[in-house]
């Protein structure tokens, strides 16, 4: 997994965001903004053109391949964080439950700090890579209600 600043000059073939089942709607919304904004963020590519109307208004432009919501239970999440783990020609973000937990940003990350990889709970990830490998770790998964 890269976890660098890295900014990403190609256009993964697939996006996914996988969101904690267990969440209630306005949490499962805020995970899944919180981890397109930062996914977009490290592929600038994936905004596509600006969309032009009939009065000739510009509009910025859309993910160009789709982004699919998902949900997933705990385990699940932490196999997906696993496999992300290891696979360097993936890209993912996780939204660990400490996100959630403050609004100080400062403190999310000091919270974070404390806990070790293996025993972060996920509220969500996104993944981001070729479009097989994606589909294969999360063709089973139905999307978000």
């Amino acid at each position: 997994m890269n976890t660098s600043a890295t900014i990403f000059p190609s256009l993964p073939e697939r996006c996914v965001i996988v969101i904690n089942q267990q969440l209630a709607a306005g949490h499962a919304a805020n995970a899944a903004a919180v981890l397109a904004l930062t996914l977009g963020q490290r592929h600038p590519s994936l905004v596509g053109a600006p969309l032009i109307d009939a009065d000739n208004r510009e509009h910025p432009g859309l993910i160009p391949i789709g982004i699919s919501v998902l949900v997933a239970d705990t385990e699940q999440l932490t196999q997906l964080h696993q496999h992300l783990l290891n696979d360097d020609d993936m890209d993912g973000i996780i939204f660990p439950v400490e996100g959630q937990q403050t609004t100080d940003y400062a403190a999310f990350r000091e919270a974070v700090s404390a806990v070790p990889t293996e025993n972060l709970q996920l509220l969500g990830i996104a993944l981001a890579g070729n479009k097989k490998v994606v589909r294969k770790l999360t063709g089973k998964l139905g999307l978000l209600g």
